[in-house]
């Protein structure tokens, strides 16, 4: 098809062996208190496919009055094996459960194997529309989505078929503009609705867990359920318009089993119907749910229920709330001229267990919420927007929100903001001043005012560099004072060196140079630093799985420096580094002056005959020849204009007069 996204080849990725930690190191002091926490993940990669880390924090607080604690807690500990042929990736240690958009994960502690898409970012999942033409001649062709071109190129004669980009969501209009040889244009319209909710026909998607649930999360290192468990999920696209689900989960004394259906009904939006049966001790249950989506580029609808009968459980109810009796939303949103405006209506029925033996009925508590938004944006940058939410169970139970933001200077890095909100608590204002952090690093800060129910303001800085980012703050609100200092980044050892970085939570490469200093390194034509003493520099951050352009510029580089090739296309897993390297070479220069035996230049354009590689193979102006690495004595041939010759002996070459030209005799031999 024409324009359509490439091969989604298998992603080839550079590996290489380190290790890396980072930090987020906090404390505060205030009327409650002072507290000082340490969250540390450190990280191994390189070993093969696998990337093992482990992630958790420490920390010591003394509440006012109390006495000074301590504790510690380990997060998750996992081993990561992707296969990007296959998009498919292991993980052992502490991991969700595979679920769908009817279905509730849990953390496990086990194993989890599954399709991940990740590992192929080229690759599109989505089902693109298609559109279809013949030409009768050689033409050429133009796509053009919602107004915007998409496409042009040129097709022979007979059938040809166009899809737009990935990305295009919702209902839209197509053009197909046709101009053939003899210049007559043809245009031909295609109404399409295109969705992520849906796999492209004969894609699957699918996950299994296997397992002990993880208990008290973020309190006890090591709390594991008795009972193992296992689940399972799978997508998989029938057509283009319809994809299956299905999703099954057990443990001791629990089964659930469910399948569900997503359609795209032509223009009309995206249905989806899904239904689960459970089984357990206490009894049997059910849960449906049924939703529909519709949206273009000024409408937005959508309406979704889900509620469960009997007595149903899934895993997660064993060791959290037990799925909600009743859920429902509906959302309309229109964007104008005016801003976008919205209203949403929800109400959910949680089901409170009462306190009798395991299977007895629950009772449910009603909360239902209706809310209408809006936003706008103007042309000098202001943007505003404002918000009402109203609980249907009590009068009383209303909030409001307006907000304005508006850019300080032509360069928009400040900003201003006052808002005002009113909820059951009574009313609040907030005026804010701030300069946000810049992403490539440099100083912010934010200064705060808040008047009504809660007065006092705020005031905090930030600042962001190359080995990691440090801030703090003070701030008062009505009779409470508290401060704190932050500090993140990471260290890294890897490439035969080590280095003191931002935090990173994506990918990164270290560069070398040979050994060769202050070496500037772009990243996708970017400069992003230079290498340092060693030669190294640390890039970050690079786009998981994707190919990243890493290159040099040889002209910012001496003469006598030399680079086998400026670029180089990394492409490294995530969470991982990779090494890059560049042969960066110094050679040994010089730039001779050729003189007759009169004393005159040699002329331009005389010819050297069998030239050592580094050296051009004709005379330059005045007389000038440039030559590479050539060990003093050798000599050089010149054939000149009248087919004499003459020949050169290349000098021993001066540090002293490195980059400064030599003068030196051709001397005139008889042809033979």
């Amino acid at each position: 098809a024409l324009g359509a996204p490439g091969h989604d080849a298998a992603v080839v990725t550079d590996r290489a062996p380190g290790v890396l930690l980072n930090y987020d190191l906090y404390a505060s002091d205030g009327d409650g208190g002072w507290n000082a926490t340490g969250f540390g993940e450190l990280r191994i990669f390189g070993l093969g496919r696998a990337i093992v880390s482990n992630t958790g924090f420490a920390r010591a607080y003394r509440a006012d009055g109390g006495t000074r604690r301590h504790e510690s807690v380990r997060l998750d500990s996992r081993v990561h094996w992707s296969f990007p042929d296959a998009a498919v990736s292991i993980v052992a240690g502490d991991v969700f459960t595979g679920f769908l958009d009817w279905t509730r994960p849990v953390r496990i502690g086990g194993i989890q194997i599954g399709r991940n898409f990740a590992l192929q970012p080229y690759r599109v999942t989505m089902p693109l529309p298609e559109f279809l033409g013949e030409a009768a001649v050689p033409s050429e062709v133009e796509l053009y989505v919602n107004g915007l071109r998409q496409y042009a190129g040129s097709t022979p004669p007979g059938p040809f078929q166009l899809a737009p980009v990935p990305g295009i969501t919702g209902a839209g209009q197509a053009q197909v503009v046709v101009t053939d040889a003899f210049g007559r244009v043809s245009t031909l319209d295609f109404p399409f609705y295109a969705t992520q909710r849906l796999l492209a026909a004969g894609l699957s998607d699918w996950s299994l867990g296997l397992g002990w649930v993880r208990e008290r999360y973020g309190l006890e290192s090591f709390a594991y359920a008795d009972d193992p468990v296992g689940s399972a999920s799978l997508r998989y696209g029938v057509s283009n318009a319809l994809t299956l689900e299905t999703h099954a989960e057990a443990t001791e004394g629990l089964a659930v089993a469910g399948a569900g259906v997503a359609w795209l009904a032509d223009m009309a939006g995206v249905f989806n119907l899904a239904y689960a049966r459970s089984r357990s001790d206490g009894g049997a249950g059910g849960q449906v749910a049924m939703g529909w989506s519709w949206n273009d580029s000024r409408y937005q609808f959508a309406l979704d229920t889900r509620r469960t009968h009997g007595d149903y459980r899934d895993v997660a109810a064993r060791h959290g709330p037990l799925p909600p009796r009743r859920s429902d939303r509906a959302v309309a949103g229109i964007n104008s001229v005016a801003g976008s405006f919205g209203v949403t209506w929800v109400q959910l029925d949680q089901s409170i267990p009462e306190p009798t033996a395991a299977g007895s009925p629950v009772t449910p508590e009603r909360n239902r919420y209706a809310g209408f938004y809006w936003n706008h944006g103007f042309d000098n940058g202001w943007y505003a927007n404002a918000s009402i939410n109203q609980g249907l169970d009590g009068g009383r139970d209303r909030s409001a929100f307006i907000g304005l933001t508006i850019p300080l200077g032509r360069d928009a890095r400040r900003q201003a903001a006052v808002s005002w909100q009113r909820d059951a608590g009574g009313d609040s204002v907030v005026a804010d001043v701030a300069q946000p952090v810049p992403g490539d690093g440099g100083a912010g800060w934010r200064m705060q005012a808040r008047a009504g129910r809660l007065s006092g303001g705020l005031a905090e800085g930030a600042w962001l560099g190359r080995r990691g980012r440090i801030g703090g703050g003070l701030s008062q609100l009505g009779d409470s004072r508290f401060g704190y200092a932050q500090a993140t980044g990471s260290v890294v050892g890897m490439g035969g060196g080590w280095f003191a970085a931002r935090a990173i939570n994506d990918a990164f490469a270290v560069v070398s140079t040979g050994g060769h200093a202050g070496v500037p390194v772009a990243l996708e034509n970017r400069v992003i630093g230079a290498t340092d003493a060693r030669g190294l520099l640390l890039v970050t951050p690079l786009n998981a799985w994707q190919h990243n352009r890493l290159s040099i510029d040889p002209m910012d580089l001496p003469a006598d420096i030399r680079v086998t090739s400026a670029a180089r296309l990394a492409t490294p897993a995530q969470g991982a580094g990779v090494r890059v390297g560049f042969e960066v070479r110094r050679v040994h220069a010089m730039r001779l002056m050729l003189r007759d035996d009169d004393g005159h230049p040699v002329p331009a354009g005389s010819r050297i005959e069998d030239p050592p590689p580094g050296t051009p193979g004709v005379v330059g102006y005045d007389g000038e020849v440039y030559v590479e690495d050539i060990a003093a004595g050798t000599r050089l041939w010149i054939l000149l204009a009248d087919d004499s010759r003459c020949m050169v002996v290349v000098p021993a070459r001066s540090d002293a007069a490195a980059g400064q030209p030599t003068t030196v005799r051709c001397i005139a031999v008889s042809t033979p």
